[in-house]
């Protein structure tokens, strides 16, 4: 488990919460929610981090809502932060949950096991970074 440090983890949409279905809303992935849930009520800060703009964003926001999860920010390091240069950017987070990782979408499942698994611990590495590991 991770002790004793709430993390930032930004969490990209399409691919990921949802199967790709853009510019629709896809079917959630299995354990999608009930995992993001469950980081939240462990004091975990999530970031909805995607492309997605304008109505279609409102709409991957709306559907997150329906599904029981309110982001801490969306597409921004907190919620009331100005962003003047509508450019990609950086999000600061600890850890990122994205279908494009190198090796793929492990699932959320494992993203559950990594986070709250008897066996699942996360390391802190300096300058932030986290690597999973089994003991």
């Amino acid at each position: 488990m991770i002790p004793h440090k709430n993390v930032i983890i930004a969490i990209d949409f399409d691919g990921t919460i949802v199967v790709d279905a853009y510019p629709k809303i896809g079917n959630p992935q299995l354990f999608a929610f009930e995992t993001m849930k469950k980081l939240q009520a462990h004091g975990h800060r999530l970031i909805l981090w995607t492309v997605r703009s304008g109505r279609s964003l409102e709409e991957a926001v709306a559907f997150c809502k329906e599904n029981g999860i309110e982001f801490y920010a969306v597409n921004k390091n907190y919620e009331d932060e100005i962003i003047e240069d509508t450019t990609g950017r950086k999000i600061l987070a600890d850890i990122f949950i994205d279908d494009r990782n190198v090796g793929g979408f492990i699932g959320w499942g494992q993203i559950h096991q990594h986070f709250f698994g008897e066996e699942g611990i996360v390391e802190q590495k300096p300058k932030g970074f986290f690597s999973f590991f089994k003991r």
